[in-house]
């Protein structure tokens, strides 16, 4: 049978485990003791419980009531029996009756332990609904610690005792997972199951590309910019629409950074995912013509009643619009949380569409003049195209008309194949025939 020195070492070692104050240890141990007392003296039983760690020593006393006829024995003792110890007890006085430890016995030992384990796996529960309570939306990086039936199993770097998974539906399938390499994903929500709180990770929800750019963008960690909505298809393109708190602070640009750093950033971890960054709209109709970038849209009707909009794009835009498969209009609509329907210009005028055509996009800040228009203006060019081209000092569609392929190349963060896209973009705009009539398409990022 194990003394109370082996017992406090054990105790203490499974504090160290589960990294508990000694404080707490104490209260835990008294508390599995009362519980032992109470299964072999009875439920109402009292008792004293001192723990002198340094020694390794654990007191126990028992407390009864001396009475002349017992009526609770786990509380009470006769005068008779109290006189047998000691003659010079009286009715009413409390007797003391140390406990051996050796007397628990091994049921009574083992119910001790199993009380302190629970108390301690309480504690772990309580600590990790604390802990993570207030942090849906936030990023945690672990270890891939097993995969099993498509669930990943992750070991959290600062709180591991918490169970941490990546369920099938909320991984990105386009990436390849092994386990002991380290992983980044977003808290998408806290589950309670009989083993305690599960936290539930996500690669592949929009939240993660969110959690991504707070990371990157000290602009959405301060407050000022913030991701007013976003639409995902995981592992081929994301759409976000941003909006800035301070008038001085372009809050696409903040995304994108300097020469396109932030959002690449971003696109790395989510392996070549392409981004859109949107300027968010009050106006409905303004923000679906944002949302269909980078298509370039005529004119957008909308229906309040049905949260409907009717949006009208040249011949040339129409593919653009609607995207590979459908997926540019249908991101657009669930970032705008409006239906979209789509219409070429033609087909609105064969339907009696008699609006006109190419009306300017609604202007916050008043217009700009015909005869120039700002790169950061024109829809069809990707937010972080437009980035590198104004770090290089070209910020108007005139400083750029007469370029030849070779002066983009020149820019740094300027691939050939956006080159291609904006030479062709430039053909379009100056009516060359023999140029690809499709603008560049892109988002955010480059």
């Amino acid at each position: 049978m194990a003394g109370s020195t082996e017992i406090l070492t054990a105790i203490r070692e499974l504090s160290n485990l589960k990294q508990i104050e000694r404080s707490e240890l104490h209260e835990l141990l008294q508390d599995g003791i009362h519980a032992a007392l109470a299964k072999k003296h009875g439920p109402t039983v009292q008792a004293e419980v001192d723990i002198d760690d340094d020694k390794g020593d654990i007191r126990i006393v028992l407390l009864k009531t001396v009475v002349e006829t017992v009526a609770d024995p786990a509380r009470e003792i006769t005068l008779e029996e109290a006189r047998f110890e000691d003659p010079d007890y009286q009715v009413g006085d409390l007797m003391e009756i140390p406990v051996d430890f050796a007397e628990f016995g091994r049921s009574a030992v083992q119910a001790a332990k199993q009380r302190i384990i629970q108390r301690v796996r309480e504690g772990e529960r309580t600590k990790i609904r604390d802990e993570f309570n207030d942090r849906v939306g936030d990023l945690l990086s672990g270890e891939i610690q097993q995969i099993e039936r498509g669930k990943i199993v992750v070991m959290l770097n600062k709180f591991r005792e918490a169970e941490a998974i990546i369920p099938y539906r909320e991984q990105n399938h386009r990436e390849d997972y092994k386990q002991g390499e380290p992983i980044r994903a977003v808290l998408k929500k806290i589950e309670e199951t009989p083993k305690g709180p599960r936290l539930v990770l996500s690669r592949g929800d929009a939240m993660f590309v969110k959690a991504l750019f707070k990371l990157e963008v000290p602009e959405i960690q301060q407050g000022i910019v913030e991701i007013r909505a976003s639409s995902r298809e995981v592992g081929s393109r994301t759409k976000i629409a941003v909006f800035s708190k301070d008038d001085s602070i372009d809050p696409v640009g903040a995304c994108v950074g300097l020469k396109g750093s932030r959002v690449q950033a971003v696109v790395q971890e989510l392996g070549g995912e392409r981004i859109d960054i949107v300027p968010w709209s009050s106006d409905p109709e303004r923000f679906a013509k944002l949302a269909l970038a980078p298509a370039k849209v005529a004119r957008v009707f909308s229906e309040a009643a049905t949260k409907t909009i009717q949006a009208v794009v040249d011949e040339d835009q129409l593919s653009l619009a609607i995207g590979r498969n459908g997926q540019n209009v249908r991101l657009a609509s669930e970032l705008t949380e409006w239906k979209i329907d789509l219409y070429s210009s033609r087909e609105w005028l064969e339907r009696g569409g008699d609006a006109p055509l190419f009306a300017p996009l609604p202007e916050e800040d008043g217009g700009e003049e015909a005869a120039d228009v700002k790169l950061s203006d024109i829809e069809g060019l990707p937010p972080a195209t437009v980035a590198v081209l104004e770090a290089g000092g070209y910020k108007t569609l005139n400083d750029i008309i007469d370029l030849e392929r070779e002066d983009f190349l020149k820019l740094a963060g300027i691939a050939p194949e956006e080159a291609d896209r904006l030479m062709a973009f430039i053909n379009e705009v100056t009516g060359d025939d023999g140029a690809d009539a499709a603008a560049p398409e892109g988002g955010a990022a480059a």
